[in-house]
């Protein structure tokens, strides 16, 4: 407010000196031209002063010298203007501020104070401070979720895009985790908390914005010293021209056209700017000091669990028993794994579920820590766990069971199971690639990235993998906190180095690198205090966006002041030659001023290489596309369990027919579908020549395929032996193409979102 203030007086007076000079009162035009600018020399010299006492040279001194040089060489017109652009720069710096710091304010304004807890009936307003665990919440339509709980009604919608940088709403279901901040775009729904308010999403975010909002920035000091020298420059330019002609009017000229006001307030308005920029996009960054480091950052390590990966296991394959078959050994599996918590269990109870198995309840269920589940299940003994907790039952697969089980075990997790004491099934568990991490890979190596490194605690063989997929530079692999810790030192030695993680072994290493990226949206508090930058949103690729935001701002900033400072040369070079007077020159100065605030502000706009997320139209049918897919992973898993169970008899006719049977009912439609709405709208998005022209091959690959599957059933009913053979093949054959092309095609529109409709 003061900084409008000083620039309202100094109009003020600018404007009542200059109706005095029309009406022809030259002396007291130049006395309201100085009384205005007097105080201005008043604050500018107690901001000197502060700064000399700070250690730091007053950047203003220019300024100072110029305003009183003005005064007392009677050119108090020229004393105005200057004290004008020092008002009007430290004004449009507060206001560019305020456009560049908009998205932290927001997030600080609005802050939830006020929660209606349900108690015995009826609804209480409490500050909420006075949330307390276990509490519950009634979140009305428009309020914003006041704490992170569990959502106790059917459904609530939420608008999350002052957390995520999303900006369509996000329907969650009975039990889902909510988070604070949020804001509820339906009908009111009732929460129970799972943390007080202080502990929760949105009073971490509030205090990470407090923390960005209060940090100076290394380039603003970097500006500093360029001043101190810029300063001396003008010194000696004004003083020659003075010496040369022998007249202080030129060296008043160039004082006045030497104020650096681009030094001092561009980079500072481009790095606000940028983190502004970024918290809209759902990343909050601790400060210019950060982001500045962010830009210049040229190796990435990566954390494996929760960062490349979900860290949520699947099932990926099942090898059983033929005679009990793998849909009977997922139920039997699945029966036991309702009574435990471990992530390996929620993923075969939720293989069962997508398959629509009806499930019974077991009985005499023990869980033993880190080793597995014993039950009985419709009368028969099942156990189901690690390996060393089925020898440890005296149990051991038998030579030649599971053996693609073993195999697959070299890279991923293997639950086995045994029933009535004999080993029955074993069920491949994976932690997959996340679909957008080859994009965000890929991303960064385009921003100049240099060199990417994975770096996890777990075995080599489970990272190779990962690595191989993302075409990485190097794997560490068994890697305990403290081993994380000497890995990001040593990258740090030779290029500054980012560390991008999620969990509470991450943290100290996140500490320690240049820039500590934590996944904020479901890492722990741990990572994300840790943490330089921090990223609301469950996509590991919005740390390929952190850099590009990053180098883009500090870009911008050394533009700004390279434009605006050349500009004071030149104007300051024809200030000496005498051909720029004061007055003008202040005029002059103020434009170069006002030129090279706005050029930083233009960090706010994204920037060649922040390519905003193409949209798709909700009738191209993306969601529903994507959710299809994982009953087409049903349909490849069918496909293998059909080959491999072709033998000398036509035992498995019937099975294969109810295979080709939903080849025509769900793959077919589903590419036809997907070629009429989704592929148009992506490719326009997309540009280029047909690049949906792979994905469109495939399709009519797997269709001669599934063709060519119901001709071989025809032969096989009047001739199996004949059939069975090519039959085997093409199975195998079309269940690699269908993995191969449902993998291409989310990696390919794993940037793309659908519009609202």
């Amino acid at each position: 407010m003061r900084r409008y203030m000083l620039l309202g007086w100094v109009l003020l007076c600018l404007v009542l000196g200059l109706a005095l000079f029309l009406g022809g009162l030259p002396r007291e035009a130049a006395w309201a031209w100085s009384i205005g600018a007097l105080p201005v020399a008043a604050h500018v010299g107690w901001g000197l002063v502060r700064s000399l006492l700070g250690g730091r040279v007053g950047v203003d001194a220019v300024a100072l010298a110029a305003i009183l040089a003005a005064v007392l060489l009677g050119e108090a017109a020229a004393a105005a203007v200057v004290a004008l652009m020092v008002a009007g720069g430290e004004a449009l710096e507060a206001w560019a501020e305020g456009r560049a710091t908009g998205a932290l304010t927001e997030l600080m304004a609005r802050a939830p104070r006020r929660a209606a807890r349900l108690e015995d009936g009826t609804v209480q307003e409490i500050g909420v401070e006075a949330i307390r665990p276990g509490d519950l919440l009634l979140v009305r339509p428009g309020e914003t979720v006041p704490a992170d709980g569990t959502l106790e009604d059917a459904e609530a919608s939420l608008d999350e895009s002052a957390l995520t940088g999303e900006p369509l709403p996000v329907r969650f279901a009975a039990g889902a985790a909510l988070r604070s901040g949020a804001v509820n775009a339906g009908p009111a729904f009732r929460l129970r908390a799972s943390h007080e308010a202080g502990a929760s999403t949105y009073a971490a975010i509030v205090r990470l914005a407090e923390q960005a909002a209060a940090e100076r920035a290394p380039m603003a000091r970097l500006a500093d010293r360029w001043a101190l020298g810029f300063v001396a420059f003008t010194g000696v330019l004004s003083l020659g021209a003075w010496a040369v002609t022998g007249d202080p009017v030129r060296a008043l000229a160039v004082l006045v056209v030497a104020t650096p006001c681009p030094l001092i307030l561009a980079a500072p308005v481009a790095l606000v700017a940028g983190i502004g920029r970024a918290a809209r996009r759902g990343i909050v960054v601790k400060g210019g000091g950060a982001l500045e480091r962010l830009a210049r950052v040229r190796t990435v390590l990566f954390d494996k669990t929760g960062t490349l990966t979900p860290g949520r296991p699947r099932l990926a394959a099942v090898d059983a028993d033929p005679a009990l078959g793998r849909e009977a050994a997922l139920r039997l599996a699945a029966a036991v794994a309702q009574g435990s918590t471990h992530p390996v269990s929620a993923a075969l109870v939720a293989a069962a579920a997508s398959r629509g198995l009806s499930l019974p309840v077991p009985d005499e269920l023990a869980e033993v820590a880190g080793g597995g589940l014993a039950g009985s299940v419709e009368g028969h003994a099942v156990l189901l766990g690690a390996e060393g907790f089925l020898r440890s039952a005296g149990i051991a697969p038998e030579d030649g069971f599971g053996v693609a089980a073993q195999v697959s075990a070299a890279a991923g997790s293997v639950a086995w199971l045994a029933v009535d004491g004999r080993p029955a099934a074993a069920f491949v568990m994976a932690d997959g690639l996340r679909q957008e991490a080859p994009r965000a890979v890929r991303r960064l190596r385009a921003l100049g990235i240099t060199r990417i490194v994975l770096v996890t605690g777990d075995r080599a063989a489970a990272a190779a993998p990962i690595a191989r997929a993302l075409r990485l530079d190097a794997v560490l692999a068994g890697q305990a906190p403290a081993d994380k810790i000497a890995a990001v030192r040593a990258e740090s030695e030779a290029a500054p180095t980012a560390m991008v993680g999620d969990g509470v072994n991450d943290a100290p290493a996140l500490a320690a690198a240049d820039v500590g990226i934590a996944m904020g949206a479901h890492g722990t508090a741990a990572a994300a205090e840790a943490g330089d930058v921090v990223l609301l949103v469950d996509r590991v690729d919005r740390a390929a966006e952190a850099v590009a935001i990053a180098r883009r701002a500090r870009r911008v900033a050394f533009q700004a002041i390279a434009l605006g400072m050349g500009m004071s040369g030149v104007a300051m070079a024809v200030a000496a030659a005498g051909y720029l007077p004061p007055l003008a020159g202040a005029l002059v100065q103020e434009g170069i001023d006002v030129f090279a605030i706005l050029y930083a502000l233009s960090a706010l706009r994204p920037g060649a290489d922040e390519a905003a997320p193409a949209s798709l139209p909700a009738e191209a049918g993306l969601a529903a596309r994507h959710a299809e897919h994982a009953g087409l992973r049903d349909l490849a898993e069918a496909l293998r369990a059909g080959a491999e169970a072709i033998g000398p008899t036509p035992a498995a006719l019937p099975a294969l027919t109810e295979v080709e049977h939903r080849l025509r009912a769900e793959l077919v439609p589903h590419q036809q579908e997907e070629e009429r709405a989704l592929y148009p709208a992506a490719a326009a998005r997309l540009g280029g020549t047909d690049p949906m022209a792979p994905l469109v091959r495939m399709h009519a690959e797997m269709e001669g395929q599934a063709e060519r599957v119901a001709t071989l059933l025809r032969v096989a009913e009047r001739d199996w032996p004949a059939a069975a053979p090519e039959l085997r093949r093409t199975l195998f054959a079309l269940e690699a193409l269908l993995r191969l092309h449902l993998a291409a095609e989310e990696e390919m529109l794993a940037g793309m979102s659908a519009e609202a409709a």
